[in-house]
């Protein structure tokens, strides 16, 4: 498996970067993970949610926060610094427990969890079909796409948080987990302590990622960003 560690500026050439490693696994059967973060805020919407149901458009604009849409689904979350991305490419034959959403959910969590659990010295539970939470808080949030014969599943783990603007910008989610109890974001979502290299480490060990990556698959992201991303028919559709 292949590590990318690999961020943009532009919150659309990191969303499009994640669906360009999907695009070449299918193409080449390529494996990869990808660590990135932002260093500006953007809320990105879940492939399926609504936008103006999710997110405070007018507090979003008054606060210069783009809204983006990811090809992905679940929920919709602000990025920013503080948030590091990770992204899997997976072959689907790779085990048996890929073939369903839920086997992958599983799957994958369970490894993340165990990893991040390790760093930690404490214990890291997956609640819902696909947080991530220590002490009774969600720390990470996390979605997937699939295609023929490859899977991407990214997610955040949270390291840093921006409560105030996660606070104008989100609205209260449309669908919530039972166990989030009808709480607040700033209730219910808190960083981790832990650092970001920790983290990567501890990520690229349970993957048996090798840290000397293929070429970027450059073209592709650029043509999604130009296609897609960049596209407000896609990011403010619904």
């Amino acid at each position: 498996m292949h590590c990318f560690d690999l961020s943009f500026a532009n919150p659309a050439e990191n969303l499009a970067g994640d669906e360009a490693l999907l695009n070449r696994g299918e193409a080449e059967g390529a494996e990869a993970l990808r660590f990135w973060e932002s260093p500006v805020p953007f809320v990105v919407l879940g492939y399926g949610n609504r936008a103006a149901t999710e997110a405070d458009l007018a507090a979003c604009e008054a606060a210069a926060v783009p809204v983006l849409r990811r090809c992905s689904g679940g929920g919709t979350v602000l990025q920013g610094p503080g948030c590091l991305n990770y992204s899997l490419v997976l072959d689907l034959a790779r085990d048996a427990a890929l073939g369903t959403v839920s086997g992958a959910n599983a799957y994958i969590l369970q490894r993340v969890a165990a990893a991040l659990s390790r760093s930690l010295g404490e214990p890291v539970q997956r609640c819902g079909d696909t947080d991530l939470v220590w002490r009774g808080r969600k720390f990470s949030g996390n979605a997937q796409r699939r295609r023929r014969t490859h899977l991407l599943f990214h997610g955040t783990v949270l390291l840093a948080l921006n409560q105030p603007l996660m606070a104008r910008c989100l609205k209260f989610p449309s669908r919530t987990p039972a166990y989030r109890q009808d709480r607040s974001h700033a209730e219910f979502v808190s960083p981790l302590p832990l650092t970001a290299d920790t983290v990567k480490q501890a990520l690229r060990a349970v993957w048996g990622a090798v840290a000397a990556p293929t070429s970027w698959p450059a073209e592709e992201s650029a043509r999604l960003v130009r296609d897609c991303y960049s596209q407000a028919d896609w990011n403010l559709r619904l």
